[in-house]
């Protein structure tokens, strides 16, 4: 009976075993093609993040704000007002401006004025000139006949000789009244188109007492508030275009071996876990190792030095309707898969940029106004 049970017991090892190793070696093809036809053309990393432009808002003139219109989170447009400076020194200084233009346009007329009285002096001491010429010419003859004394016809010749060198000076005091107005109007002298420059200087910082956004986007870090004392450059807030994020992505140096520009990316966020999958494509590839732009990088050259793994940051352009329906925030953690089959792509950008990144029009000054403010100016004092 034992050696029945013996052998049944063999037979069903007999069967059972080549059905396990069948087992094994199927988990073992298929990790090898798993690995060899999915994983190994892909790279992952869970060091990535949401990134943006933090647009930074300062004030272009000094001044005491006495309007802050949002705050932090708010939403605003290209050229909404953020904040507005008390106008009554940017006032003053118009109005300055204003005078010296004012008064820049009533000299220079004074100098057209000088300049024809200067003219007409030349055409006087001319006449004087004939006169006295003519006088001599006719005491020469009677000199001949001893009519008149030769200290008579001295005395004409001295007073045209006089009348010469008064027409000479004459003529040099017009030349240099001419020398600042000669081929220019009074608007087009140069001293009145340097007082209408700072005048329309003094009239953009009188607008710009409106600090505005220069795009639209998210306020965040607001540090301005009522009766702060603004100097120029100093920073109030900053704007984030969420519209426009995307993810920094570091991979470990030996990841980048097959990253290209171009490459599909998988991105999972932890906001919103596995269930929304956001799409992108790798943009470029960081210059450096993140370390390399440190704030204090790593001195390698001791002799306490510990090789550590570095790391490139690939940046991933996100699908913008994806980005619309579910919003991210810069700072925000994710997952990021790259699919590197496709290695014909280039690893660096081999082109340079044509294209402006970035750019706004909302500091673009009226310059139309300005000018006719200005003129209103020069025609009110330029006269006739």
């Amino acid at each position: 009976m034992n050696d029945m049970t013996a052998e049944k017991s063999k037979k069903a090892r007999g069967k059972i075993l080549p059905i396990i190793a069948l087992v094994f070696i199927v988990i073992g093809v298929s990790w090898w093609a798993l690995d060899t036809f999915v994983l190994s053309l892909r790279e992952k990393t869970d060091n990535a993040y949401v990134n943006a432009n933090l647009v930074t808002v300062s004030s272009q003139v000094p001044g005491t704000a006495i309007d802050v219109a949002v705050e932090d989170t708010a939403l605003v447009e290209a050229g909404q007002v953020l904040v507005r400076l008390d106008p009554v020194d940017s006032q003053a200084e118009l109005a300055k401006a204003a005078a010296t233009l004012a008064d820049t346009v009533r000299k220079v007329r004074q100098q057209f004025a000088m300049a024809a009285e200067a003219d007409a002096a030349v055409t006087t001491r001319g006449l004087e000139l004939k006169r006295a010429e003519a006088d001599l010419a006719r005491r020469k003859p009677l000199l001949a006949d001893n009519a008149i004394a030769g200290e008579e016809v001295r005395h004409a010749q001295e007073a045209v000789d006089l009348a010469r060198a008064v027409l000479a000076q004459a003529r040099e005091q017009s030349l240099a009244s001419h020398t600042a107005i000669d081929n220019v109007t009074v608007a087009e002298n140069p001293q009145v188109l340097v007082a209408r420059e700072h005048y329309r200087d003094a009239w953009l910082n009188a607008k710009r007492n409106a600090i505005v956004s220069p795009i639209r986007g998210y306020v965040a870090q607001r540090n301005v508030q009522l009766g702060q004392r603004i100097m120029p450059g100093q920073t109030l807030m900053s704007i984030i275009p969420l519209d426009g994020v995307w993810i920094d992505a570091n991979f470990k140096e030996s990841q980048i071996r097959n990253i290209r520009i171009g490459q599909p990316v998988a991105i999972d966020s932890d906001v919103y876990g596995s269930a929304v999958i956001f799409h992108g494509t790798v943009a470029g590839l960081a210059a450096g190792t993140g370390s390399t732009f440190s704030l204090l990088p790593a001195q390698n050259a001791s002799g306490n030095w510990i090789k550590v793994i570095q790391r490139v940051p690939v940046r991933v352009k996100l699908d913008a309707k994806e980005l619309a329906d579910h919003p991210l925030r810069v700072g925000m953690s994710s997952n990021v898969t790259v699919d590197t089959r496709q290695r014909d792509g280039a690893v660096l950008a081999v082109k340079p940029v044509t294209t402006s990144a970035s750019t706004t029009d909302v500091y673009a000054a009226n310059w139309a106004e300005a000018d006719a403010a200005a003129d209103a100016i020069i025609r009110k004092n330029g006269g006739r």
